[in-house]
């Protein structure tokens, strides 16, 4: 599932792209992708143009001239920029047919994705009920010990948790992990002052460098747009079972916590 420096990447790169292109049709070609009224989705969305590129945890926010597209990637979404007249591939579900004689069209192999769209707002924290953005100021010691003092779950869930922290999937949380130096089955209020700071830091400083690198290219995802994540280059743990560990070149473990494939180093990291 693409996260956060993933999402990042592919709205930049259609940013700039795309940026001021105006749709002149939209073909829905598997409408339960449309969580609004699908006659009302194209019919609203016709004549608009593509005019801001934000991002809200892992859901994309294209601000159109009067109303915001939102877009969630699920599993495998991917958007392809196409002439107009090539060929239509099966998984396609999507098309925004632009004004240049080029399509924008939503590729997704599981038809997990979705759609919708709303109202621009100025300020999109609540949305979705999602937690902090990594990068903002909120994200913070008192507001994470407020979190992590009070929760029984172990340490990974915790990381996952939208609610907590928008936009973070199983890959970052394994490095984010790994970066503090505590097991991934840690419970969350063992961490102290210092172990919580270290999690800011690391979090910040490994979701910016895998925004900089273009994400990680691992199993479905890249980009589609001619954009190839290099960040699976940097990773110290995810998908690195029974590789040495970069630190003490001890074999990485791969095990399930809470249901969850993940991976550590059982020598640098600790209950």
């Amino acid at each position: 599932m693409p996260e956060l420096p993933e999402v990042q990447t592919v709205l930049d790169t259609l940013e700039l792209q795309i940026k001021d292109s105006k749709i002149n049709e939209v073909i829905v070609l598997y409408s339960r992708m449309i969580e609004t009224d699908v006659e009302e989705f194209k019919k609203n969305l016709k004549n608009q143009h593509f005019r801001n590129f934000k991002r809200r945890g892992k859901y994309l926010l294209f601000e159109m001239d009067d109303l915001c597209l939102v877009s969630h990637l699920r599993m495998e979404g991917k958007f392809y920029l196409k002439n107009s007249d090539e060929p239509i591939d099966k998984h396609t579900h999507v098309i925004f047919k632009l004004d240049d004689n080029r399509d924008l069209r939503y590729n997704d192999v599981r038809k997990f994705g979705k759609m919708y769209i709303t109202e621009i707002k100025n300020d999109y924290r609540v949305f979705k009920n999602l937690g902090v953005e990594p990068f903002s100021e909120e994200f913070n010691l008192e507001y994470c010990k407020k979190k992590l003092n009070n929760s029984k779950k172990v340490i990974k869930q915790d990381i996952l948790d939208q609610s907590f922290i928008s936009g973070i999937g199983n890959i970052y949380a394994d490095e984010i992990i790994f970066a503090i130096k505590k097991h991934p089955s840690a419970i969350s209020n063992t961490l102290d002052d210092d172990d919580i700071l270290k999690l800011i830091e690391s979090t910040k400083s490994i979701l910016a460098r895998a925004i900089e690198d273009g994400g990680t290219t691992i199993r479905s995802y890249t980009s589609s747009l001619g954009v190839t994540g290099k960040f699976q280059l940097n990773l110290m743990v995810h998908q690195r079972e029974n590789q040495s560990c970069k630190i003490c070149g001890t074999p990485i473990v791969k095990t399930k916590v809470k249901g969850r494939g993940t991976y550590y180093c059982p020598k640098c990291q600790k209950l």
